[in-house]
């Protein structure tokens, strides 16, 4: 689904990842925690996630201000899922954060 944000500025949190194919069943598990735990966090607009060939996973989440995205990376269960998430689910990743200044839809 396409994320209903409100109208710009916002910010957006992009997190590109490949996945391991190591602990498949505790990866489903963790990543259902987490959007639920953000879901919960102030300052969570929505999400969008797609994976590709090659185990290539891309999450787009956005949030209302940047101190909303420092929070949530200081979320305590969140850095132990990013722990985890070193150690077994991803072969690796990057994170980009990004200000959305303009944004339309069809």
């Amino acid at each position: 689904m396409i994320a209903k944000t409100p109208e710009a500025p916002y910010w957006a949190v992009i997190f590109t990842a490949v996945f391991s194919g190591r602990e498949e069943a505790e990866y489903g598990e963790t990543a259902a925690r987490m959007v639920a735990l953000a879901e919960e966090s102030p300052g969570f607009l929505g999400y969008e996630s797609a994976q590709g060939e090659g185990g290539l996973e891309i999450t787009v989440s956005y949030w209302d201000s940047e101190e909303a995205i420092r929070a949530w990376k200081r979320n305590t269960e969140h850095l132990a899922a990013q722990k985890r998430g070193r150690e077994a689910f991803y072969s690796a990743y990057t994170i980009r954060v990004a200000k959305v200044e303009r944004a339309y839809s069809f």
